[in-house]
């Protein structure tokens, strides 16, 4: 239980770190506001997943956004992205995050690349867990930040 607390505040210690540091295999570079940001906007991704708020995940994407899912041909545009994400009826997400090793602000665009990781719930009540590697483009639009290109595979 101790080391579970220890961990937990190690990786919050990290998340809270300031830009331009090294914690844990994780670079941060640029100003600190905008990697909180992009950390948070990360994390709001993550939840409306597990919610299956399949509008509020397309609208983590700009406008033209593209997505570039493992074994299939690249989706553009919010729209597109939402019917790729959208889940089929009795289907969830029990758990889903992203953990950046590298997170690099230049201007109105970003970079974040680093693993992810979640449990699949079907129909039936069986689980299935999976995980690999990412790399996001962010661009900052009108003040926020949303994703404007996404790929991932497994690892």
């Amino acid at each position: 239980m101790m080391k579970t607390t220890c961990l937990s505040l190690l990786f919050i210690l990290c998340l809270l770190g300031s830009a331009s540091t090294v914690c844990q295999g994780q670079t941060y570079d640029g100003p600190e506001e905008e990697i909180d940001a992009i950390i948070a906007a990360s994390v709001a991704f993550s939840q409306h997943y597990m919610k299956g708020d399949f509008d509020k995940m397309a609208a983590s994407y700009t406008l033209n956004g593209a997505i570039l899912p493992p074994g299939a041909d690249i989706i553009q545009g919010r729209e597109a992205i939402e019917k790729r994400w959208t889940l089929p009826e009795g289907v969830s997400i029990s758990h889903h995050r992203s953990t950046p090793t590298e997170i690099t602000v230049s201007g109105d665009f970003a970079y974040d690349i680093g693993y992810y990781e979640g449990t699949t719930v079907k129909k039936d009540g069986t689980e299935s867990s999976w995980k690999g590697k990412y790399l996001i483009v962010w661009k900052k639009v009108d003040g926020k930040w949303l994703i404007h290109m996404d790929a991932w595979n497994g690892v």
